[in-house]
């Protein structure tokens, strides 16, 4: 074969990611911002609670991102750099990275096909607004 199949994240499987946050979000009565993009880590679904804070919106999408662009989560970075002192000095300042939880990869089949990203509270309420839709729908949150 001259090319490989790409994967994607489907827009119906980002919609039901974006309400099972939702759902997940209120329970806890965390306004949130909740993102979701397409392997290529653009911006496939998109949603910003009443009250959610203006900030979470750039955060959301960048953990997405960084959930996308490297198949593991947000929260897995900071124990993956934090005895490497030349790592933990400079990636930080790698545009678009996040290294706290709250962004996990969207994998189907062994295959990541888009990142998660919700911001809106502390990282531990994001976390777990994010881990209860992956779960939700079906999904494994790694």
């Amino acid at each position: 074969r001259q090319y490989r199949e790409i994967r994607d994240v489907s827009a119906s499987l980002a919609t039901r990611l974006i309400e099972a946050a939702t759902r997940k979000a209120e329970e806890i009565g965390k306004p949130m911002v909740i993102a979701i993009v397409d392997q290529g880590g653009n911006l496939k679904e998109f949603l910003r609670m009443d009250g959610a804070p203006l900030l979470s919106v750039e955060i959301a999408e960048n953990k997405a991102y960084t959930a996308a662009a490297f198949g593991i989560s947000t929260g897995t970075w900071f124990n993956f750099i934090k005895d490497d002192e030349p790592l933990a000095l400079g990636i930080p300042h790698t545009p678009r990275l996040v290294i706290f939880p709250g962004g996990f990869p969207i994998q189907i089949d062994g295959s990541v096909v888009g990142g998660f990203g919700v911001s809106g509270g502390h990282y531990s309420d994001d976390s777990t607004v994010a881990v209860a839709a992956l779960e939700a729908c079906g999904l494994v949150a790694e």
